[in-house]
């Protein structure tokens, strides 16, 4: 095992319920969309015989680390460093016409957290990036330093729920004009100046909605998200499950409210006689209430607190 394996740590979210949600078929084809350290998708692929999984991550340290740790499944496994919203363009190049279960764990993966480098954390100071492809073009530098003071505001706002966002952005503003914020233990300290210091006593820490809010507006995370969750689901086999993990309440409205359109189908007004639009049902939410972990995960894995899992089963 490589240094690179051993420090690409990852503790899979509720893996025994979305084990159980995709009911695992031996000689299945299952898409694991957001790889990271194949905690999930080593699991996945044990219980394979002659089947396939099909493994997405934008990282390509992910990509090189998790194709070490499962080269032990040979050919059942199929790495793809691609986004996960690509998936319809990838299953047509690989000439795989329909897959019996998905899974999407969302958001930042431990090891883009953990590893200090990266710029994800405002736990460590580090080079202001967030990029969780390396070769993307737009880094958290380049939205701190070059986003307008009102789209910054409204980017924290709205992908960070943060209170203070305006202030936050102001602060920002005045600060890049002395000099570029250029790390993320810079941006730290501005934030923990523009939030009041009565609001810093009480709940996370100062910096954690707006950290959250640049990495998302960097990577993109919720422009194609419920296209991405309507491709998933048109790409089953019928009968087949897609299984979707969220970490907050922006991602986890999103595939709420794509599982509940895909359920209903119709989208004329309520008082139309009949249906014009045609569209039909796609499938059923199975999970009528998000499933949550329990205390004993909590209890191993506090990264897991705010994780939610939807499951969606396409008609037969």
């Amino acid at each position: 095992m490589t240094e690179a394996t051993i420090q690409f740590h990852h503790v899979p979210v509720m893996l025994d319920a979305c084990l159980q949600a995709l009911c695992i078929k031996e000689n299945g084809i299952y898409a694991d969309g957001t790889l990271g350290g194949a905690g999930h998708s080593s699991e996945i692929a044990r219980h394979l015989k002659n089947g396939r999984l099909i493994g997405f991550d934008r990282d390509p340290s992910a990509i090189a680390v998790s194709g070490e740790r499962l080269s032990v499944f040979g050919e059942r496994i199929t790495l793809v460093n691609r986004n996960f919203f690509d998936v319809k363009t990838v299953l047509q190049e690989l000439q795989i016409s329909g897959l019996d279960g998905a899974l999407l764990d969302l958001g930042v993966s431990s090891h883009q957290l953990d590893e200090a480098s990266r710029g994800f954390s405002y736990m460590h100071d580090a080079p202001l990036d967030m990029r969780m492809n390396p070769n993307d073009v737009l880094s958290a530098y380049d939205v701190v330093n070059t986003y307008s003071e009102e789209k910054l505001s409204d980017i924290i706002f709205s992908y960070g729920e943060e209170r203070w966002a305006k202030r936050i952005a102001a602060f920002i503003a005045t600060e890049r004009e002395q000099s570029p914020i250029t790390t993320t233990g810079q941006l730290v300290e501005v934030i923990k100046k523009a939030v009041p210091k009565s609001a810093r006593k009480d709940g996370p820490h100062p910096a954690k909605r707006t950290f959250q809010a640049i990495r998302i507006e960097v990577n993109n995370e919720l422009g194609g998200l419920k296209q991405a969750v309507t491709d998933f689901a048109d790409s089953l086999v019928p009968g087949g499950r897609l299984a979707i993990i969220t970490f907050h309440s922006l991602e986890d409205r999103i595939v709420k409210t794509a599982f509940r359109e895909l359920e209903k189908g119709c989208t004329c007004p309520p008082d139309y006689p009949i249906c014009i639009c045609g569209q039909k049902s796609v499938g059923k939410v199975i999970t009528r209430k998000p499933i949550l972990p329990d205390e004993h995960e909590l209890e191993a894995n506090p990264r897991a607190r705010s994780a939610k899992l939807r499951v969606f089963e396409k008609n037969l």
